[in-house]
């Protein structure tokens, strides 16, 4: 009888210890895990008392615990699948592997590895009471309690755990979770256990980052990394690969920057509660920076090679490589999962690829020139070219923009703008491309086609707000692109140059109402000059000169206002703000020697400009857009000095200046902003515009005191 009894702990039930699910439904190997013990002792059993019944009936469960551990670890290590899906030529043969492989984890395995050496153990201690049973005269069953005491503690746990393991489907890191909550238990043998069903869990995990952290692949074929691919990337179907053909199909491809930006992503849900999000964060920086370590692109690879001599290889020295390998192969070797070690490697594995990665972008893509390009072009620091590009288009800006040759008409200025100012040794200007996107077809009439409608109608009704409107609109779609290589995309990303498009087109709308001012001066002085001219030359009458002049001169005094607003605002936003700022960029760039930091410092910067040139602050944009537009509306009418229409028209858009520019130093000058840090040189530009008082004066009898416009006198002709 204890023969059978030993058997039975060992999983094999008989005549005298029977299995009732074997009896009803058979059992197959595929077969769930029990929800409750099914060993019995038989029950035409007499000669057995009732309390040796209940002892024996607690220590055959023990045989049972075994049998669906063992069954556990079983199932999750066959790999018989594989085989089976390889070898089998017919449709119908592949769906038993497929549904097999659908329920593999590679963690299960591993924890199924620590169920089977905790297993050795148990039938170790089972062999030596057998051993100890035929030696002893007089066998008792109280000596297989005494021996198989411990594991009353063990097994019973462990199979709790297997149970919720399968019902629950869980596997990769939320198995790591599961094990670390059962660590902290009050049994210490227990807790050994679990912990080294823990360590099994680990060894995959830190064979995952490894893959990941030395050479950029992901290494998931059942999704059970915290580190995911998004949908659309195939590296998880091709899974099964060697590591050697994954390092060859990577080099293909040039420089896996869709996986930069796109690629990978960090999943809560296998991520382990005891791993913070940041370090997980860091994780997938490194892994991703070494991507792209490993995979330049080859016209970065021919160049580099040709100037350098340099392989491709040494973006990342097989010596850093090795030094990855060995900090994760350190917390490998460790018994226990240390926290501090951990997060401790994981920083000095990612200062490592942020290091290399910084070496790459900034000095061997020289990353501080094309920042000093884009500075040159997008930000307007080269304004002897945009102020050359300005008057050369000064004419076609005129005329509303053709929808189907816009791009083309202003690449005429363009070019004689790039002849006259561009030296032929900017390496950078190449990589700058003038675009017009997105013209309306409803693009508004210009002063050209008013001007020929009237003379060809005689209808001055035509010169009305709606008819004498700007294509102001239409030009400032003008927008450049930068065209930039590998590797700087992960720098300049899509999103970095749309905010710099924006900012520039602010900027040019400025300057050209900027240029506008001045022009219309100068068109007004020629022609005031002209008039003397002739009235000294022809000795005509200089009374209608004299009145002439005398009307407009409160019209010059407001283009003076006008031109005195935008100078100090050009002049706040291209010193003030940009200028400065780049500075602050500039140390950084000098200090700095991470990758991550250095875009955390370029997107602060890009804010900054935004932000201090009030670009974020929709009351404010509105404000300046429309007192340039006032501007442009007002040196174009100048030309129409004749008539008494454009004479009230000058002083509506007069009237509407005062009040825009009165509500922009009023918005400017308020606490909320000028004692706000977010425009640290607002208080500058503010006293340059007041400087005497005379603005504020202005601007607030404006808008608290209603004065009688001053007509200009209609000349007679």
């Amino acid at each position: 009888m204890l023969h059978e009894l030993l058997l039975s702990l060992l999983g094999y039930t008989g005549d005298l210890i029977v299995d009732e699910r074997d009896r009803q439904v058979g059992l197959s190997p595929d077969d769930s895990v029990s929800n409750q013990c099914t060993f019995k002792l038989a029950s035409d059993i007499s000669f057995i008392e009732p309390n040796e019944r209940d002892i024996i009936e607690k220590t055959i469960a023990l045989g049972f615990y075994y049998r669906e551990l063992d069954r556990f670890a079983t199932k999750s290590r066959d790999l018989s699948w594989i085989r089976s899906g390889n070898e089998s030529p017919m449709p119908y043969t592949c769906a038993f592997p497929k549904e097999k492989m659908e329920n593999q984890s590679v963690y299960r395995r591993a924890i199924a590895n620590g169920i089977t050496e905790i297993l050795s153990v148990y039938r170790s201690a089972i062999l030596h009471m057998e051993q100890k049973l035929l030696s002893d005269p007089l066998p008792i069953l109280a000596t297989i309690i005494q021996g198989l005491n411990k594991f009353f503690v063990l097994l019973p746990p462990l199979y709790e755990l297997i149970l919720e393991i399968e019902r629950d489907g869980i596997c990769g890191g939320k198995l790591l979770n599961l094990l670390h909550k059962r660590c902290h238990c009050g049994v210490p043998e227990l807790q050994t256990c679990i912990q080294r069903l823990l360590w099994h869990g680990h060894q995959v995990m830190y064979n995952q980052l490894a893959s990941w952290m030395v050479y950029g692949i992901l290494h998931d074929q059942y999704g059970e990394f915290f580190i995911c691919e998004k949908e659309g990337n195939s590296e998880r179907d091709s899974s099964h690969m060697s590591m050697a053909e994954k390092l060859a199909r990577m080099s293909v491809h040039d420089g896996s920057l869709s996986d930069w930006h796109l690629g990978f992503h960090i999943s809560s849900e296998m991520l382990p509660e005891y791993i913070p999000l940041h370090v997980a964060e860091s994780i997938l920086f490194a892994g991703k920076a070494i991507r792209v370590l490993r995979n330049p692109s080859s016209a970065f690879r021919s160049v580099d090679a040709r100037h350098k001599k340099l392989m491709g290889d040494e973006l990342l020295p097989q010596s850093e490589a090795d030094k990855i390998e060995s900090m994760l192969q350190n917390l490998k070797e460790s018994s226990e999962f240390h926290k501090r070690s951990f997060e401790g490697a994981v920083d000095s594995i990612r200062a490592i690829a942020a290091s290399h990665l910084w070496q790459l972008v900034v000095v061997r893509a020289d990353l501080n020139g094309h920042l000093k390009a884009i500075k040159d072009y997008f930000l307007l620091a080269k304004g002897d070219f945009f102020q050359s590009f300005l008057e050369e288009s000064r004419q076609l800006m005129r005329l509303p923009p053709r929808q189907s040759t816009a791009e083309a008409d202003l690449m005429v200025p363009f070019r004689l703008a790039v002849t006259k100012t561009i030296s032929d040794d900017d390496k950078y200007f190449s990589r700058v491309t003038l675009r017009m996107p997105g013209i309306g077809a409803n693009t508004k009439s210009s002063k050209a086609d008013v001007s020929k409608s009237k003379y060809a109608d005689g209808d001055s009704s035509l010169l009305s707000d709606t008819s004498l409107e700007m294509s102001l609109d239409g030009w400032d779609g003008i927008a450049l692109e930068y065209s930039v290589d590998w590797p700087l995309q992960l720098f300049f990303t899509q999103e970095v140059l749309s905010r710099y498009r924006r900012i520039f087109q602010y900027l040019l709308r400025l300057k050209r109402t900027q240029m506008e001012l001045e022009k219309s001066w100068e068109s007004v002085m020629q022609q005031d000059h002209s008039n003397v001219s002739k009235r000294h030359t022809e000795r005509v009458n200089g009374s209608t000169s004299q009145q002439r002049r005398q009307c407009f001169r409160p019209m010059w005094r407001v283009r003076e206002h006008m031109a005195f607003l935008i100078r100090n605002l050009q002049f706040y936003i291209q010193v003030d703000v940009i200028e400065s700022q780049w500075n602050v960029l500039q140390t950084h760039i000098e200090e700095s020697r991470d990758f991550a930091e250095l875009v955390d410092f370029h997107q602060e910067y890009l804010s900054a400009l935004i932000s201090q040139s009030f670009l974020d602050i929709g009351s404010v944009s509105r404000i300046l857009d429309g007192i340039m537009k006032l501007c442009l509306q007002f040196c174009w009418k100048i030309e129409n000095q004749e008539t008494d229409a454009s004479t009230i028209e000058l002083e509506r858009l007069t009237e509407e200046f005062n009040k825009k520019s009165n509500s922009l130093y009023t918005i400017l000058r308020s606490s909320r902003l000028a004692g706000s840090q977010r425009a640290p040189f607002l208080r500058r530009f503010l006293l340059r515009l007041n400087f005497n008082s005379f603005f504020e004066q202005t601007a607030q009898g404006v808008m608290n005191v209603i004065r009688p416009r001053q007509t200009i006198p209609v000349l007679q002709r």
